[in-house]
């Protein structure tokens, strides 16, 4: 039986994307983790962009995954690493291999492997070269051919996983995988071995779709005589339903979330619990996940995606955020759907928005919230409210506008116990003015109650609507 074994030492995790295409809200939770882990033990979290797929490798993709991350904050401890610039020391890697005797050149076509391949399936083993055991000529070494890793034929492997258990494997069912291709280049699971030794990765903490990959490298580090890390393979995250997530499941990529308004700390947040919990704890600032994060306590079943509950965790942080920076980010939301930022914009938006922020799940709802402020009177209004403008009710609302230009202070307390003391005068109840006044004075859009409507879009659109309303 082999045995995996590695030395402890100071901890370093990566995260380790291939730039085929966006930022996966998997790979993020990937990240997070690697990057929770490593600040919980004082250690270091690296970058590598995984592009030794050249054709496949976009610069696009590069972008979009550093965009992705540097929105969650999740920033790396030392320079990134590109994959496919170190080539040649991957290759070293490879004749060290071939003069230890645990790597060979194999020559078989295509075809030839094909068959080859099919013989082992009937033989009950996976495929072996019938090159494994042969030197070749000087000249068999001019012509093409791929190196092949000599692993053991049939020996029962045990690789350690801190979040699987010790995970079983038998090499009689592990082909001598390629390590370079018949181009010479470096195939990704050697390319994974050696850059994570050069790095001084302690720690391999990823999706458990590598799980069988952790065998085959595994085994590349015995043969190379380096301590192999620690494994720790995450379940992937699955949709509501409990199926793969895809895109019938709505927003895949971490730019998709930016976009519909989440905050990166409420994605940290609920990324962090997406298969990892402490206690009954459902909201945690990054200096409380830092402190309780441990690996030991990621769950072995898949995570569920659960948009309610995402939606309950980011309303919570906007809540909580600084007024002035969920200004920047509704102001940014309203132009990108079409609204004209005036001079005046951000000033109603400052006195609009703690009025308004605790009802809103997103920025984009928060954008929502705020239409009625930053609307201009006068506005036409909407069937329902002319029908409430009666020759009573117009008398009545031409002494509020004459009673507004009194008030000598406008914030949502003061204009409360102002309408208090207008309706006390006018002897009614709050009922006989309220529906009309706000449908006047909302522009058409849901707005909070009047106080806060009034406090809002300012005495001056306030009178500005009031009259409009009377007059149209």
């Amino acid at each position: 039986m082999i045995m995996t074994q590695s030395k402890p030492q100071a901890v370093v995790t990566r995260f380790a994307p291939s730039p085929t295409g966006y930022l996966h809200i998997g790979g993020a939770r990937t990240a997070l983790f690697n990057w929770l882990y490593a600040r919980h033990t004082g250690g270091k979290f690296l970058i590598r962009i995984e592009d030794t797929d050249r054709e496949r490798s976009t610069r696009a993709a590069v972008d979009a995954i550093f965009e992705g991350l540097d929105w969650l904050g999740l920033k790396p401890d030392d320079t990134v690493v590109f994959q496919h610039a170190r080539e040649g020391r991957h290759k070293q890697a490879v004749a060290e291999l071939v003069a230890k005797g645990r790597a060979y050149a194999c020559f078989m076509t295509q075809e030839e492997t094909e068959i080859a391949r099919e013989e082992a399936r009937e033989a009950g083993h996976a495929l072996r070269s019938p090159w494994r055991d042969r030197t070749p000529t000087d000249a068999e070494l001019e012509q093409p051919h791929v190196i092949r890793f000599k692993g053991p034929l049939a020996d029962t492997l045990v690789v350690p996983d801190a979040v699987q258990g010790d995970v079983t494997f038998n090499t009689k069912d592990m082909d001598d995988l390629i390590l370079l291709r018949t181009d010479g280049t470096p195939t990704y699971n050697l390319a994974v071995v050696v850059d994570d030794h050069d790095m001084g990765i302690t720690h391999v903490i990823r999706g458990d779709d590598h799980l069988n990959n952790a065998a085959r490298q595994s085994l590349i580090y015995m043969a190379l005589d380096w301590p192999v890390p620690t494994f720790a393979h995450i379940p992937l995250i699955h949709g509501p339903d409990g199926a793969k997530l895809s895109k019938r499941h709505g927003a895949q990529a971490v730019g998709d979330y930016q976009g519909l308004g989440y905050l990166p700390e409420a994605m940290r947040n609920y990324l962090a619990r997406l298969g990892w919990s402490h206690g009954d704890d459902e909201i945690f600032d990054d200096e409380q996940a830092i402190e309780w994060f441990d690996i030991a306590d990621i769950n072995r079943a898949p995570a569920r995606l659960d948009f309610a509950k995402l939606g309950s965790v980011n309303a919570h942080w906007i809540r909580v955020a600084d007024d002035q920076r969920l200004v920047d980010l509704v102001a940014a939301e309203l132009v990108a759907t079409g609204h004209a930022e005036t001079p005046q914009t951000r000033e109603i938006l400052s006195r609009t928005i703690p009025l308004v922020k605790e009802r809103a799940q997103t920025i984009v709802q928060l954008a929502e919230a705020v239409h009625f402020a930053v609307a201009k009177g006068p506005v036409p209004l909407d069937e329902k409210t002319k029908k409430l403008l009666t020759e009573e009710t117009i008398s009545r609302l031409n002494r509020l506008h004459e009673n507004v230009l009194t008030w000598n202070d406008w914030n949502a307390e003061y204009i409360d116990g102002q309408l208090k003391k207008f309706v006390e005068n006018e002897a009614i109840g709050f009922g006989k003015i309220g529906p009309v006044l706000r449908g006047i004075l909302s522009a058409g859009h849901p707005a909070p109650d009047i106080s806060k409507l009034l406090a809002s879009i300012g005495r001056e659109e306030t009178l500005v609507r009031l009259t409009g309303g009377l007059f149209i």
